[in-house]
Parts: C-alpha cells; sequence; structure tokens
C-alpha cells in the first residue's frame, strides 16, 4: 500500500519538481523543439501539478495553504512559458 505524504511535504516536492523542470538542460542539436524535451518538460511539470490537485479539498486544509496550492498552479504555468515559450 502507498504510503501518505503529509500535504506540507507534497508542496515542498512539487516546487521541487518545477525547479527540475527549470534545470533540465536544453539539448544542444534541436534546442527547445526538440520532442522529447518538450514531454519531459511537460510530463514533470504535471507531477508538480497532480502531488497538490486534490489537498485543497481536504477538510482540515487551511486558506494559507490552498494559497500555496494556487502558487504552485501558477508557478508551473510560468515555468512552462519561460521554458517552452521564450
Amino acid at each position: 500500500m502507498a504510503r501518505l505524504i503529509p500535504a506540507a511535504e507534497r508542496i515542498v516536492q512539487a516546487r521541487a519538481l518545477i525547479q527540475k523542470a527549470r534545470d533540465l538542460a536544453v539539448p544542444a542539436e534541436s534546442g527547445r523543439f526538440d520532442f522529447s524535451y518538450v514531454a519531459q518538460i511537460k510530463v514533470i511539470l504535471q507531477q508538480a501539478r497532480d502531488l497538490v490537485k486534490f489537498i485543497s479539498y481536504g477538510p482540515s486544509t487551511s486558506d494559507e495553504m490552498k494559497a500555496d496550492i494556487q502558487k504552485i498552479f501558477e508557478e508551473c504555468d510560468q515555468a512552462n512559458k519561460e521554458i517552452l515559450h521564450g
């Protein structure tokens, strides 16, 4: 059975995944337009979103934590734009 990860730890892991996407090396041959590179970025950012997407539905989730989750989604979108679009 899978181990339950506390919400605070999920937020930390999601931010680490966003940073991992930012740190991923751009392929020298084809640059940002390499399909494999784009797919890796998309998968990493989706993993970050998936880690936190259901936390806000919990009955004990504070407004502060909900704001952090919203920031994670915004950071994912911002990272996607910065990495893949320019």
